[in-house]
């Protein structure tokens, strides 16, 4: 998700379009763990273990490895066009046609929408029942749904140095586990023998996908770094700084995950992580330190809100710019006059996500977004080697050709169905996909009837 960045016009520059460039690199890689850091490592561990066993760390190093594989495409092409466009920009560069482009967008944003939804459900679940179970979990989930559509109504910041206290506040939180964790080591508590258990029966394909399955769920914890591309016109000397950035952020991000589901695995055995909506809430349990588990809960309530309102806000501007662009109906455009917050957008995404929280769980949610960016990451980094025939007058960083070919293929392998994927994860992707294609649809035959195509 990009920050909106203002240019008040001077003397000295002429397009007044032009966005600041504010961005060092320290706070561009602060930014790059904040939007990976949230919902996923807080929700999805429980459901990963239940796919795998006590081998819980295995998807994380997996899909950390898929992560970097992706996130090297993502720097060499940032570093080519730094435009704020993301995986749209990239596709219809390299293929040229605007349908396809328009599907990538709209699954971006329809991956921000069943991220907000899994976030929604992870807040209404076992971190908020430490402080009450009163209300149902759908009611609280969509409630908390409308709640962000009307923080955004009124123009919530994007600014990044916000983003850099939301980050500090979910990283405390990992470290609490590392810290609990580190404790019981040194204790003797914990089971080392969980972490060579695998769930799945036999040692041949239903292990094989039992793995893939939970490594396409686990991935969902790793999403985020390619939003950070967005931010390339408001970086200062954005060729050279994005590289280390999204490395270091993937780097970081990925050892904290593999930490942590190491400690999980070691102190809670996986059946118990997968029935809870708070894993993490069970190791602050289980741990042996005296650490009080409102106090993470609350911690963890933090980190998933931050997680859906940058989502809904991405949806929302996505939503608009594709308004604005002429590819879905201008309606979606419009803004309030005084708040000049895109009013309508914001509407249609928080009802797709009343409807999906509505409907789903948090591991189908997960899973949901994971399949649409895998779909995503497959494109761009094909996108990538289409590209190499185009060339620019500026020096970039070049990834070695084998890591797309590879990123290409785990990502398709992933998003297949050999990853053991619930029919309802395939369906729910359909059914966004048919909402955006019918606006598509509509958008076309409203301006051929106005002669405007």
């Amino acid at each position: 998700m990009s920050a909106t960045g203002s240019a008040a016009a001077t003397p000295e520059r002429q397009d007044d379009t032009a966005l600041r460039r504010v961005i060092g690199p320290k706070l561009l890689v602060l930014f790059v763990i904040g939007d990976i850091l949230g919902t996923g490592i807080y929700a999805t561990t429980g459901q990963v273990a239940g796919k795998v066993g006590g081998a819980l760390w295995l998807p994380f190093v997996i899909g950390f490895a898929v992560a970097i594989l992706t996130a090297a495409s993502y720097v060499e092409l940032v570093g080519k066009y730094p435009k704020a466009a993301g995986a749209a920009l990239y596709t219809q560069k390299a293929f040229q046609v605007p349908f396809l482009t328009f599907i990538v967008a709209f699954m971006v944003m329809c991956s921000g929408l069943s991220s907000a939804s899994a976030a929604a459900r992870a807040f209404s679940g076992d971190y908020l029942a430490e402080f009450t179970d009163f209300f149902p979990p759908t009611l609280i989930a969509i409630l908390f749904i409308l709640a962000l559509a009307a923080l955004n109504l009124r123009g919530v910041s994007e600014s990044v140095k916000t983003n850099v206290v939301f980050t500090l506040v979910e990283l405390t939180g990992l470290l609490i586990i590392l810290t609990i964790g580190a404790w019981a080591v040194l204790s003797g508590d914990g089971e080392p023998s969980r972490l060579g258990e695998f769930q799945a029966e036999g040692t041949g394909f239903a292990l094989t996908t039992s793995v893939l399955g939970a490594t396409a769920l686990g991935f969902f914890a790793f999403v985020g770094f390619e939003d950070s591309v967005n931010m390339a016109e408001e970086t200062k000397d954005p060729v050279r700084t994005f590289p280390r950035a999204i490395f270091t952020g993937v780097l970081v991000t990925g050892t904290l995950y593999i930490l942590v589901a190491l400690v999980s695995s070691l102190l809670v055995d996986y059946r118990v992580l997968e029935d809870s909506s708070g894993p993490l809430l069970e190791v602050v349990k289980a741990g042996g330190l005296d650490f009080p588990p409102k106090l993470f809960a609350l911690t963890a309530l933090f980190a998933v809100t931050n997680s859906a309102l940058i989502n809904i806000m991405m949806a929302s501007r996505l939503c608009y710019g594709m308004a604005n662009e002429r590819i879905l109906p201008r309606a979606l455009g419009r803004v309030l006059p005084r708040r000049r917050t895109p009013v309508v957008g914001i509407v249609f995404v928080s009802l797709l996500a009343i409807g999906l929280v509505s409907t789903g769980e948090i591991e189908g949610l997960g899973d949901t977004t994971a399949f649409l960016l895998l779909c995503v990451f497959a494109v761009v980094n094909i996108a990538v080697l289409v590209l190499r025939r185009d060339r620019v007058d500026h020096q970039h960083f070049r990834t070695p050709t084998v890591l797309p070919v590879l990123g290409a293929l785990t990502a398709l392998i992933l998003a297949s169905p050999l990853s053991d994927r619930p029919a309802n994860v395939y369906i729910r992707a359909g059914v966004l996909l048919a909402i955006g294609v019918g606006l598509w649809v509509l958008n076309k035959l409203v301006l051929r009837a106005r002669g405007e195509v």
